[in-house]
């Protein structure tokens, strides 16, 4: 009897191991033949939709291996996204536009957010005008146009701004600004002498150090640039926060900014996968929201995931940025929003930030819009 219960041991313990090899083999196979997606993004606020989704859910994704990576600059992410380098980019809108003029293989799959810029002065340029100490109250008055309009009547010279790329919503939203001012911008080094403003095109890392280098030589300067750069560099002392995107460029629920791309290619054999990547990054946006509304102690949470991937970007100027009392960006109402984006193209032209139309609606893929995002 014993060696009858000794062998049906071994060949019960066999059988437990042919049954966990077999379901580690399966876990593998599972794992190989997942589809992977990768998310191209930049160091700002923006792009905070992508970095939640990969941080909070990218292990509840079942049909997808999602991944994100950072680039440095709007050049690099264009480069590599034209090159067919990646499934997926998140992009300023007219940049958007003007690769898709350029090369029609991708497109526009959602939005990662709207409103969401400001423009920051040095310590220099507020020698010239006042700011209210209350970030609600800074808006854009006529004190600042006053100030350039002296600025350049003394020197002769073009107050230097900083944007991100000439192809980006920071630049249309301080064309809007000037135009409405009588102010004319310089989007080139070529001819500023008539120019009110000209346009230095600056990584937005290095945004708040061009305000200190300004600084340093007794010189006025500015930049228009994403959240929360302009906190950040409140925060440093090289300047302060002067007005919202949002004050500017007025539209329901915000005016359309950053945009989800993907290639073509990814939309034709991955879909399901990207299907859950966009429903994943509206409730991104969904929770980024909902933390907004509970105030400092859930954005903390959120801060701490950014973090591990934006260090830059100081738990204060994160929180600041994203406080909803100011409301100066949104994560909510991302599907497709054709009319924002028409509006943003119209200005880009009027303004020569991009040279070329495209058909938005070619251009625009609503089979990844999702309920959670449609929500108030």
């Amino acid at each position: 009897m014993l060696t009858v219960f000794i062998s049906l041991l071994r060949y019960a313990l066999r059988m437990i191991q042919i049954v966990i090899l077999f379901h580690a083999c399966t876990s593998t196979a599972d794992i190989e033949t997942k589809p992977s997606i990768n998310a191209m993004y930049l160091p700002i606020a923006g792009h905070y939709a992508g970095i939640i989704a990969y941080e909070k859910y990218r292990k509840d994704m079942k049909s997808v291996s999602f991944s994100i990576q950072r680039v440095k600059n709007w050049e690099t992410l264009k480069t590599q996204f034209l090159s067919g380098e990646t499934d997926m980019a998140f992009t300023t809108a007219p940049l958007a536009i003007a690769m898709f003029s350029e090369k029609p293989f991708f497109r526009w799959v959602s939005l990662l957010h709207r409103n969401g810029s400001a423009l920051a002065v040095n310590d220099q340029f507020l020698k010239t005008f006042t700011l209210a100490d209350s970030r609600i109250q800074r808006k854009p008055t006529d004190a600042l146009a006053i100030a350039i309009k002296e600025y350049q009547r003394q020197t002769q010279k073009p107050v230097p701004v900083s944007v991100p790329f000439i192809q980006s919503t920071q630049t249309l939203i301080l064309y809007q600004y000037l135009m409405a001012h009588d102010l004319s911008l310089s989007l080139t080094n070529s001819d500023t002498s008539k120019a009110a403003v000209k346009t230095v095109v600056t990584s937005s890392v290095r945004s708040p150090f061009f305000l200190k280098r300004h600084n340093s030589r007794t010189e006025v300067a500015a930049f228009e640039q994403s959240l929360p750069w302009a906190d950040v560099a409140e925060i440093k002392h090289y300047g302060k926060l002067a007005w919202y995107s949002k004050d500017i460029l007025k539209w329901p629920n915000g005016h359309v900014d950053n945009l989800a791309l993907a290639q073509d290619r990814t939309i034709r054999n991955k879909k399901a996968a990207l299907k859950e990547v966009i429903y994943y990054l509206h409730q991104a946006g969904r929770d980024i929201n909902n933390a907004q509304l509970k105030g400092a102690e859930a954005l903390k949470v959120i801060a701490a995931m950014i973090r591990q991937h934006i260090p830059e970007h100081s738990e204060k100027a994160i929180i600041q940025s994203l406080s909803s009392d100011l409301n100066a960006i949104s994560y909510t109402h991302l599907n497709i929003d054709e009319a924002g984006l028409q509006l943003i193209m119209d200005l880009s032209i009027e303004a020569d930030i991009i040279q070329r139309r495209i058909n938005i609606t070619d251009f625009s893929n609503h089979a990844f819009s999702s309920n959670i995002s449609a929500q108030p």
